[in-house]
């Protein structure tokens, strides 16, 4: 299956919890954690960021971590070089979310919007 397919129907999946990672994201932002929150989809366990999803509880096969991009800087996901260029590709944050996305297919960042347009 084709990369853009996979990251399409994980999307299609995440999409109903969305206005539970808006207020994870809302947060971070109200309480100037960080301007930049990344949430984390994964399978396994990682030792990554705070859980706001659990599969375990809601019958889902992704579990969901909010993180912010100091910590990716912090444990090198995000290598320091690149941490200017990740901010300027950054949504904003009040009308997308950025979502890591750790799956069968490698990591991949891509971003949704908070509401359906």
């Amino acid at each position: 299956m084709k990369k853009e397919v996979i990251l399409k129907q994980i999307e299609r999946e995440i999409r109903q919890y969305v206005p539970v990672l808006s207020k994870a994201a809302d947060s971070v932002l109200d309480q100037d954690v960080s301007n930049y929150p990344i949430f984390i989809i994964h399978q396994g366990e990682i030792e990554v960021g705070i859980p706001v999803i659990d599969p375990q509880k809601i019958k889902s096969t992704w579990a969901i971590n909010i993180s912010i991009l100091e910590e990716f800087a912090a444990k090198q996901i995000i290598k320091t070089e690149n941490i200017d260029n990740f901010r300027q590709v950054f949504k904003n944050p009040q009308e997308q979310l950025c979502l890591f996305i750790i799956s069968e297919i490698g990591a991949n960042f891509i971003f949704i919007p908070r509401q359906d347009d």
